[in-house]
C-alpha cells in the first residue's frame, strides 16, 4: 500500500518508530538495525510493509530496501510472524541474514531472542527451497565474472545470497562483477548491494 514513508522522526521507542508525514504521525514497526539510523527530528525515509488483518493494520518500516526485503522472505516462511523477522533483523544485518541461509548458519539466527533451532532450520530450509525453484540452476560461468576455484565457489554464495534478498540474475551478475572476491562473504554481499543502490 505505501511504497515508503518520508518525514520528520516524530518519536522513537523499542522496535518503533513515528513518522510524521505532513502533520499525521506513522508508526512504523521496525529493527534495532533500522533505529539505529534514526534520530528524533531528523528527516527519514522508511522502506514500508503493510500488514493488513481483519483487526489490525500495522506498518513495518526498514531504513534500507534490502532489509525490507529481507522481512518480506522471513514471514513467507511457514510459523515465522512479524514480531519473530523483527527480532532476526535486530540481530543480522540483510547481509549476514542472507549469508546465514546460504552458510546453513542456523547458529546466527538463534542469537535472535525468541528463535530457536527449529524455526532457524526451517527458515534456512525453506528459503533455500524457494531459492532453488526460482534460480534452477543459477548462478552459471555465463551469469558470474571470469574467476576460479575459492573465488568461484564464493561468487556462487554472493550470488544465492543477493537471490534470497531479492535480486534478478541480471542485477547480481552486474553487482557481482569487480567486487573484490578476496573479502569475508557478508563483506562481498555489502559491496555488491552497494552497487546496486548507487
Amino acid at each position: 500500500m505505501f511504497y515508503y514513508l518520508k518525514g520528520e522522526v516524530a518519536y522513537i521507542g523499542p522496535n518503533l518508530a513515528v513518522i510524521d508525514c505532513g502533520g499525521a504521525g506513522y508508526a512504523c514497526h521496525t529493527t534495532a538495525n533500522t533505529i539505529s539510523f534514526l534520530k528524533t527530528g531528523d528527516k527519514a525515509k522508511l522502506y514500508t510493509y503493510c500488514h493488513i488483518r481483519e483487526d489490525a493494520f500495522d506498518i513495518y518500516g526498514f531504513f534500507t530496501e534490502s532489509e525490507r526485503r529481507c522481512f518480506e522472505m522471513l514471514i513467507g516462511v511457514s510459523g515465522v510472524g512479524p514480531k519473530a523477522a523483527l527480532s532476526i533483523l535486530s540481530s543480522n544485518t540483510p547481509e549476514s541474514f542472507a549469508a546465514s541461509v546460504i552458510t546453513n548458519n542456523e547458529k546466527s539466527l538463534t542469537l535472535a531472542p525468541g528463535i530457536g533451532k527449529k524455526i532457524a532450520q526451517r527458515i534456512i530450509l525453506e528459503l533455500k527451497d524457494k531459492l532453488a525453484k526460482d534460480l534452477s540452476g543459477y548462478p552459471t560461468s555465463n551469469t558470474l565474472p571470469v574467476l576460479s576455484g575459492a573465488s568461484l565457489s564464493k561468487a556462487s554464495d554472493a550470488a544465492s545470497a543477493l537471490a534470497v534478498l531479492g535480486y534478478s540474475q541480471s542485477e547480481i551478475s552486474s553487482a557481482l562483477s569487480g567486487v573484490d572476491m578476496e573479502a569475508p562473504l557478508e563483506d562481498v554481499i555489502r559491496q555488491a548491494l552497494k552497487k546496486m543502490l548507487r
